[in-house]
């Protein structure tokens, strides 16, 4: 069971991102893009290392990555007022409209992957993969930790 969970697991979150990559690319966005702008719609003002650490990616490549959004005019870097050496990130206007139509994409995508499921299902569905979440953000213990 568990190695096909795993695998499972493993193959629906391929195929959804290749999915949502398919769809994006339509309108010129990559994931890590999307990803980019999704964390820092919710972490405005956010550092480029604070932002590299919550998308778990190396600082020169979202370093990189900042650069390629500041030119296409979703993202502006100021001068973090604490810290002269420091910069902090925000979206632009240009941004918030990509973010809705991205959304939008995914929330289509989302429903295609789980098209057959009654909402009964759905709900059950997101309250298991809540619970393997929340089992797997539990620091792990060895069984030496626990026994001295």
């Amino acid at each position: 069971m568990s190695d096909t969970l795993g695998f499972l697991i493993s193959d629906v979150s391929r195929l959804m991102r290749r999915r949502f990559d398919e769809r994006a690319r339509l309108i010129g966005v990559t994931r890590a893009q999307w990803r980019t702008l999704t964390m820092l719609s919710r972490h405005e003002g956010i550092n480029q290392g604070g932002l590299a650490d919550l998308l778990e990616v190396e600082p020169i490549t979202l370093c990189r990555m900042i650069d390629r959004l500041e030119e296409a005019g979703l993202v502006e870097r100021r001068r973090d007022p604490a810290d002269r050496r420091a910069w902090l990130i925000f979206l632009t206007a240009r941004a918030h409209p990509l973010l809705t139509q991205l959304r939008g994409l995914a929330d289509d995508m989302i429903e295609n992957a789980l098209s057959g499921l009654d909402e009964a299902k759905r709900i059950e569905l997101a309250h298991t993969l809540g619970v393997i979440r929340a089992n797997l953000n539990t620091p792990f213990e060895s069984d030496e930790a626990n026994h001295g």
